[in-house]
């Protein structure tokens, strides 16, 4: 027995081209949308929220932000390469220590504005 797929279709046939137009027009390429949705995968975890939520606040070492956040150097230093190839966070060295802090001001903004929305 076949089966038939199970697809959700318009009650009318009548499709607005017009708006269907207007919003080709302003969609972005795949490949952008595609680089946003791996942009927001990275905010998607707990331990990067409270790095970058430390980062608010100072420039910051692995240490530091190991005993602030309560997660090894280790894992720390993991996450922050994931925020640094993300361009969400950026460095600077100070003999063998190495300091982070938000690599600009979209970071915040991003964060504020989720914020906001969830406590709406």
């Amino acid at each position: 027995m076949a089966q038939t797929e199970d697809v959700e279709r318009c009650e009318f046939l009548h499709l607005h081209q017009e708006a269907v137009d207007k919003v080709l027009g302003e969609m972005p390429a795949d490949e952008t949308l595609y680089d946003l949705a791996e942009l927001f995968k990275i905010f998607g975890d707990s331990t990067r929220i409270k790095i970058l939520y430390a980062l608010f606040e100072a420039e910051l070492c692995v240490c530091d932000i190991s005993q602030l956040v309560g997660v090894s150097q280790t894992a720390i230093s993991h996450q922050l390469r994931i925020l640094k190839n993300a361009k969400l966070v950026k460095f600077r060295r100070e003999g063998k220590t190495v300091f982070y802090s938000l690599a600009d001001d979209h970071v915040r903004r991003i964060i504020d504005q989720g914020m906001e929305h969830i406590l709406e």
